[in-house]
């Protein structure tokens, strides 16, 4: 596995959000620096007060909740915990949505802006979902 590992999530959907919670998870239990992006529809999930739940794309999806899956949001607080993993929101996502630090989940960091978060990924493995 690489050392560096940067994911950028846009996905609105269960089964993407769960897949880039399971490996951030992952890559930050094995050892990677785990940096998330989280920007457009999926930082409307990240809202500490009232976020909605995501909707799935398919059977696995609706699967996930039926057969009470680890939550993607758990998912992604493991990987911090775990110490090597960052969340960073998307600044202009949440200017667009009315969103402040205080209203995401206490593990996010500071807003970055996507042009600071493109300028660091030279040596990472780089994943969309």
């Amino acid at each position: 596995m690489s050392d560096s590992l940067r994911i950028i999530l846009t996905s609105g959907t269960r089964e993407k959000l769960q897949m880039a919670a399971m490996t951030a998870a992952v890559a930050a239990a094995g050892g990677a620096d785990v940096q998330v992006f989280v920007s457009m529809n999926a930082l409307l999930f990240f809202r500490r007060e009232a976020a909605p739940e995501a909707p799935a794309e398919g059977e696995v999806g609706r699967l996930l909740i039926a057969r009470n899956a680890p939550r993607f949001l758990d998912l992604f607080a493991q990987a911090v915990d775990l110490g090597s993993a960052q969340i960073y929101p998307c600044s202009m996502a949440m200017d667009v949505l009315s969103l402040g630090s205080a209203d995401l989940a206490p593990y996010m960091g500071k807003p970055l802006g996507l042009t600071k978060f493109l300028s660091e990924l030279a040596g990472s493995h780089v994943l969309s979902f």
